[in-house]
C-alpha cells in the first residue's frame, strides 16, 4: 500500500471505530447495534481486495479489541473481521461493485461476523454465547444493510480519488 492509501485507510478505520463507540452505540435501538466498522472494513476490501481487506480487518478487529469497554479476550473482533475482511475481498467481483451486491455482501458478512463471534464466545468460555447472539442476527444484517448505501459509495469515491489506479480490476 501506498503512503497515502495506509493514511486513508487508517483515518477510515478511526473514524468508524470513533462514531461506532461514540454515536451508533448509544442510539438505543431494538437488537443488535449498528456495525460501521464491518461495513467499513467490507467496503475497504471491495475496493482493494482480500490481502488488504484481511490486513484492514484486523487493525480495525484489534483497534476495537483495545479500545474501552471492550469486555472480550483480546483478537477476537481481530479474527473475525480478518477473516470477513478476506473473504469479502475475494468476492470482489463486477456484481458486488453493485448497489445490491455490495448490500448482498455486507449482509453475509453481518452474518458470518456474528456467527463466527459468538463461536469464538463459546469456545473462549466467554458469557456471549451462540444462544444470545442468533437473536439478534436479523437486526444486525438490517442495520448494516441500510448503512451500505451510504458507505460503500463513499469509501469507493474516496478511494478513486486518491488512487485512481486501484479500482481497475
Amino acid at each position: 500500500m501506498s503512503g497515502l492509501r495506509v493514511v486513508y485507510v487508517c483515518g477510515l478505520v478511526v473514524a468508524a471505530l470513533t462514531l461506532q463507540l461514540t454515536l451508533l452505540s448509544r442510539l438505543g435501538l431494538p437488537g443488535a447495534t449498528p456495525d460501521l466498522l464491518l461495513v467499513v472494513v467490507v467496503a475497504l476490501a471491495l475496493v482493494y481486495g482480500p490481502r488488504a481487506g484481511a490486513l484492514v480487518g484486523f487493525g480495525a478487529g484489534l483497534a476495537a479489541d483495545l479500545v474501552p469497554p471492550a469486555d472480550h479476550a483480546i483478537g477476537r473482533f481481530a479474527f473475525v473481521l480478518c477473516l470477513i475482511g478476506y473473504l469479502a475481498g475475494a468476492v470482489r467481483t463486477e456484481a458486488a461493485r453493485s448497489a445490491v451486491g455490495s448490500m448482498v455482501v455486507i449482509g453475509l458478512a453481518a452474518v458470518g461476523a456474528a456467527l463466527v463471534g459468538a463461536g469464538l464466545a463459546e469456545v473462549l468460555g466467554e458469557a456471549h454465547g451462540v444462544g444470545a447472539v442468533l437473536g439478534l442476527i436479523p437486526t444486525a444484517v438490517l442495520y448494516d444493510v441500510l448503512l451500505a448505501p451510504f458507505v460503500v459509495p463513499a469509501v469507493t469515491a474516496l478511494a478513486r480519488r486518491i488512487d485512481p489506479d486501484t479500482l481497475t480490476w
